[in-house]
């Protein structure tokens, strides 16, 4: 058995085809984030990838809807989003297929 820490991953993302990797695969990206209060990603979208985020605690708004403790967020491909962190938040986000180079930033 192995221990590591979500500090040593990229992003908080742990699974994926990227370096470091607990597991490194195409087939699906998992990741724990923590955002500060005020923490803002502009709104993108993914071509192939369906994104699945739970807010594990704190609130986001998102394409500017609230969400909370406990909302599950699906995100389609092509469905496009923004993200912003009403306060400091945890989230786990699934990412199926889990490959690189699928973010587009969609112009406002």
């Amino acid at each position: 058995m192995k221990s590591y820490h979500l500090n040593e991953m990229l992003k908080g993302w742990f699974v994926g085809a990227f370096t470091p990797s607990l597991y490194i695969t195409k087939d699906v990206g998992v990741a724990v984030q923590h955002f500060k209060a005020g923490d803002y990603e502009v709104k993108h979208l993914h071509k192939i990838a369906t994104e699945i985020t739970v807010i594990v605690s704190g609130a986001v708004r998102m394409n500017g809807t609230k969400y909370i403790a406990g909302s599950i967020i699906k995100i389609l491909p092509g469905e496009s989003t923004d993200f912003e962190a009403l306060e400091d938040t945890v989230t786990t986000v699934v990412k199926l297929p889990g490959i690189l180079n699928d973010k587009y930033l969609v112009g406002e």
